[in-house]
């Protein structure tokens, strides 16, 4: 791919967001690594100087703290992660603040979680603070909420959390930073005859089924969360490349998509809400409603809600307002969305006509605004 990446703007200041994962700024001994980050600010504050904005989305918290405190293999319970993320957190925003403030920049921080993308006036306010930000020639550094949120934790990783910020932002780039130069048709570390895929079109099952498992020791993401992330700022209107975070000049050769760069996905046409967004990849799916043929055209062609008659069957036992997968009679999941019944009183209601529902029931399953149709 040459020329401008898809989805950018030429011939004025682009918007692009960075996710650093763990191993993009820690050292052999899992520590940070002043080095790396020097290096990585130094190709953000150049973007800076040619009239870009830069959002930085950094992981390694958690590896900072637990350096300081212990060290050893990364630990597994939350209440630890959560302490050390609070040990760490600092640490990793002063190596920011010293690389990028040598360089005339200012930073911010700016620790996110879920219900700011879930609610629409948390939404507002956090798209407001970056946009502040941005506009006052200042680099965001966000993080996930480590220490006091355990949603995020569980996200593994700040992939998701950067594809949804480059929504946040209306950025014209995401670009994923690892340890790799891309995503490769096997696993370069045990086939030689691997080779990097430079351009995907679209992230589906096989692409995700060939990505592998998770990433270095002191992070907890690898390629599946980043084509998680991909496939989100794919439908953000975003387009998004992984690379490698040592490649010198990677920024901005990501920015002007030079060839080779790394493994660029390009972004859809239509773009989703961000609260659409958030129902349809961050929330985990409680069960599965599989509906007849018409009411996945309904879904699908009409943009309806979804109606106990289309219902056939549900899997799992959620709650009323819990997001669940919507399959259709083949058992491909089509749509995911947010459910306004239990799953004991979907039991009773499913297949049966709006007339013949019980008085004061509510008419909706999965009602259109809660509705994300994924094909």
């Amino acid at each position: 791919m040459t020329g401008a990446p898809p989805g950018a703007s030429g011939g004025e200041g682009r918007t692009v967001v960075v996710k650093l994962g763990s191993s993009s700024v820690t050292g052999p001994d899992g520590g940070l690594d002043p080095v790396a980050v020097e290096g990585l600010c130094g190709e953000v504050a150049a973007l800076h100087g040619e009239g870009h904005s830069v959002v930085l989305v950094s992981s390694g918290a958690i590896a900072a703290g637990w350096a300081v405190i212990g060290g050893g293999p990364r630990p597994a319970d939350l209440a630890t992660l959560q302490a050390v993320s609070a040990i760490g957190q600092h640490r990793l925003m002063r190596l920011y603040d010293d690389a990028l403030g040598a360089r005339g920049l200012h930073v911010g921080q700016v620790l996110l979680a879920p219900l700011d993308f879930a609610h629409r006036q948390q939404y507002l306010h956090a798209r407001q603070t970056l946009a502040r930000l941005l506009e006052l020639g200042v680099v965001p550094v966000v993080n996930e909420n480590d220490a006091t949120s355990d949603d995020e934790i569980r996200f593994g990783d700040n992939d998701r959390l950067a594809a949804l910020v480059a929504h946040l932002v209306a950025a014209d780039l995401l670009l994923l930073l690892t340890d790799t130069p891309g995503l490769f048709t096997a696993d370069p570390r045990s086939d030689e005859q691997a080779s990097l895929i430079e351009e995907v079109e679209a992230v589906d099952h096989e692409l995700e089924a060939a990505a592998g498992g998770a990433g270095s020791e002191v992070g907890s993401g690898g390629m599946v969360s980043k084509l998680a992330a991909a496939r989100i700022a794919a439908w953000s209107g975003v387009a998004t490349v992984i690379a490698h975070a040592g490649r010198p000049g990677v920024l901005g050769a990501a920015l002007r998509g030079e060839t080779g760069v790394g493994t660029v996905f390009r972004a859809r046409g239509r773009r989703l809400p961000a609260r659409k967004l958030w129902i349809a990849f961050a929330l985990a799916p409680a069960g599965v409603l599989h509906v007849d043929e018409g009411a996945r055209r309904a879904l699908v062609e009409a943009e309806a809600s979804l109606l106990p008659a289309g219902v056939v069957r549900a899997e799992g036992g959620f709650g009323a307002e819990d997001a669940v997968e919507i399959a259709g009679p083949d058992g491909i999941v089509f749509a995911k969305g947010l459910v306004r019944h239990d799953s004991a009183a979907l039991a009773a209601l499913a297949g049966r006509r709006t007339g013949d529902l019980p008085e004061g029931t509510v008419h909706e399953v999965v009602h259109r605004d809660d509705l994300v149709v994924l094909v």
